[in-house]
C-alpha cells in the first residue's frame, strides 16, 4: 500500500485526487488530509478515508473539527496551524504528497516533503516560482521525485524523452516546449471593456473548473506566466525555450517540438483526474474516471498568439524570470495581493496588473540567498501592494 498525504484536500485539485484514489484502494492508502479552514467538507473527508492525520492551518477550525470527529474517529489525530502541514508532509509512512495548497502557502509543505525524500506531485506552481533554484537543490539533495500535476506541465512530461532530465533538452533533440493555454473568458472581450469586468465573469472559465483565485489567474494569463516559470525550472530550461501558444479549446494539453521537425502532444478531456493519475501511477497507467477522448467529436482546434495588450501578466512573468533572483518572488506575492483585492471588489480587473507592475518597480530583484531571504522578499512585496491597493482605492 502507497501511503498518501493530500496537502489542500478540500480545493479542486484536492478533492480530484480524492475521487482518484478512490477508485485504487488496493494500491493507496490516505494517511494525511489537510485544509485550510473547511471544516465541513474536510469532517466529510475525513469520515470517509479516515486518516491517521488531519489538519486545518486555521487553529480555531482545527479545535473546532476535533470537537465534531473525535468520538467518531477516535484514531483520527487532528492538528491546527502551519507548522502543522509540515508535519503532514513528513510524516514516515507517506510515500505521496499531493501538494494542491494555493500559493505561497504552500511552499513549506511542499519543500518538506523534497526534504523528507517523498514523490511530490507538484500542483502548487508558486513552490517553484519562489523558491526555483533552492527547491530544485533539495529535490537533488534527498533524492526527492517531482511529478508535475498542472494539465500543462503534465502534457510535456509526458511528451519528453526520458533522457531530457539528465543530458538536457537540446541534447535530447528537443528545440522548444510549446505551452498551451486556454485564454481564459476574456479572450474575445473588447479591451475598453475589462476595467469593468466582475469577479463572477472572472471566475467563469469556459473549459476548466478550478478555485477563485486560480480562475482569475487565467483570466489575466498570469497562471500562465506562472507556468512558464515553473517550466523553466522543471524542465532545466530558460523562457526562450518555451512558446507559449492560445488554445481555447484545451484539448491539448502541451506539446514538445524535435530538432527533426517532429511534434509530440498529449491530448485529452480538460480534467484534472487525467494528470493526477498518471502522476500517482508513473510509470504505470492507471484509471482516472475520465471518458475516453472521441476525436471525432472534437471541434476544431484553433492556435493563436498571445495579445501583450490584452494579457500584460503573461510578459511580466516572463520580464520576472528573465530578470531571476529574487523577480519572480516578488512578482508572485504582489499578484497574490492585488487577486485578492480584485475578488474582494476592492480593485478593478485591469488594475492587477498594473499593481505586479508597480511592485517590481518599487523592489529591485536580488540574488538568492536563502530561503529566509525570500520569505522576507515576499512579506515586502505583499506589503508593497496593499499600499497600491490602497492608493487605488483612495483614487
Amino acid at each position: 500500500m502507497i501511503g498518501v498525504a493530500v496537502l489542500g484536500a478540500t480545493g479542486s485539485i484536492g478533492r480530484a485526487t480524492l475521487e482518484v484514489l478512490k477508485l485504487h484502494p488496493e494500491r493507496f492508502k490516505v494517511i494525511a488530509l489537510t485544509a485550510h479552514r473547511d471544516i465541513d467538507r474536510l469532517e466529510a473527508q475525513c469520515l470517509e478515508f479516515e486518516p491517521e492525520l488531519a489538519v486545518l492551518s486555521d487553529p480555531s477550525a482545527a479545535l473546532m473539527l476535533n470537537r465534531k470527529i473525535a468520538t467518531k474517529l477516535p484514531n483520527t489525530k487532528v492538528l491546527g496551524g502551519k507548522a502543522a502541514l509540515v508535519t503532514a508532509a513528513e510524516l514516515p509512512n507517506v510515500d505521496y504528497v499531493m501538494a494542491a495548497i494555493v500559493g505561497a502557502a504552500g511552499l513549506l509543505p511542499a519543500l518538506a516533503a523534497v526534504k523528507a525524500g517523498k514523490r511530490l506531485l507538484l500542483a502548487n506552481k508558486e513552490a517553484l516560482v519562489i523558491a526555483g533554484k533552492l527547491f530544485m537543490d533539495a529535490v537533488t539533495q534527498h533524492g526527492a521525485q517531482i511529478l508535475p500535476i498542472d494539465s500543462e506541465h503534465n502534457a510535456i512530461f509526458q511528451c519528453l524523452p526520458n533522457t531530457s532530465l539528465e543530458q538536457g533538452l537540446t541534447a535530447s533533440g528537443v528545440s522548444k516546449i510549446i505551452l498551451t493555454a486556454s485564454g481564459g473568458p476574456f479572450l474575445e472581450t473588447p479591451l475598453d471593456e475589462l476595467p469593468m469586468v466582475t469577479p463572477k465573469q472572472a471566475c467563469a472559465h469556459p473549459t476548466w473548473q478550478m478555485g477563485r483565485k486560480i480562475s482569475v489567474d487565467s483570466a489575466t494569463m498570469m497562471n500562465k506566466g506562472l507556468e512558464l516559470i515553473e517550466a523553466c525550472w522543471l524542465f532545466n530550461t530558460t523562457p526562450k525555450h518555451i512558446e507559449v501558444v492560445l488554445h481555447p479549446q484545451s484539448f491539448i494539453h502541451s506539446l514538445v517540438q524535435y530538432t527533426d521537425g517532429s511534434v509530440l502532444a498529449q491530448l485529452g478531456h480538460p480534467d484534472m483526474r487525467t494528470p493526477i493519475a498518471h502522476a500517482l501511477g508513473w510509470p504505470e497507467r492507471i484509471a482516472s474516471g475520465v471518458p475516453e477522448l472521441d476525436l471525432s467529436t472534437i471541434a476544431p482546434l484553433a492556435f493563436h498568439t498571445p495579445d501583450t495588450e490584452r494579457f500584460p501578466c503573461l510578459w511580466l512573468a516572463a520580464e520576472a524570470i528573465a530578470t531571476g533572483g529574487t523577480a519572480p518572488a516578488i512578482l508572485n506575492a504582489a499578484n497574490e495581493i492585488a487577486v485578492a483585492a480584485f475578488l474582494d471588489h476592492s480593485i478593478g480587473f485591469t488594475e492587477i496588473a498594473n499593481i505586479v507592475k508597480n511592485v517590481l518597480n518599487i523592489i529591485p530583484s536580488e540574488p538568492v540567498t536563502s530561503l529566509d531571504m525570500l520569505l522576507e522578499t515576499d512579506a515586502r512585496a505583499r506589503a508593497a501592494a496593499e499600499q497600491q491597493v490602497y492608493a487605488d482605492k483612495r483614487n
